[in-house]
């Protein structure tokens, strides 16, 4: 089995609802975000897949959420889920999972950081 990382980093607000504390006010991250992709084999290559290829596609999903306030976002405001790290990276990995139509790559984990010291992860169980 082999995996591939690729990270981003992109700066967004947010402030979580029903948080009795600091982070219930807006404050903002340098968000980074960690994709993990596994396979079974390379390409003739010896590549799992171009990494330029998953840069591009999760900075599209990136660029939806870079310099904005994540609750003003829908799927992020009121009625929906609060915009906790834990929610951000099961946000990305399902955006990024829709873009994956090869069965020999498949998104394994997306790692979400809010600080140096503070981090989510998020995958979903794969009956392989």
């Amino acid at each position: 089995m082999y995996e591939v990382k690729v990270r981003r980093i992109f700066s967004a607000s947010h402030a979580l609802r029903g948080y009795e504390g600091n982070c219930q006010n807006v404050h903002g991250h340098n968000w980074e975000v960690i994709v993990s992709i596994s396979a079974d084999k390379t390409n003739s290559l010896g590549l799992v897949l171009d990494f330029r290829e998953v840069k591009k596609l999760l900075d599209r999903v990136i660029q939806e959420l870079d310099h904005k306030h994540l609750n003003d976002l829908p799927a992020f405001g009121e009625g929906q889920k609060n915009p906790t790290t834990e929610n951000l990276a099961q946000f990305i990995y399902r955006e990024l999972d829709k873009e994956f139509s090869k069965e020999s790559v498949k998104i394994r984990k997306v790692t979400v950081r809010e600080s140096r010291d503070c981090s989510a992860s998020y995958w979903e169980e794969v009956n392989d």
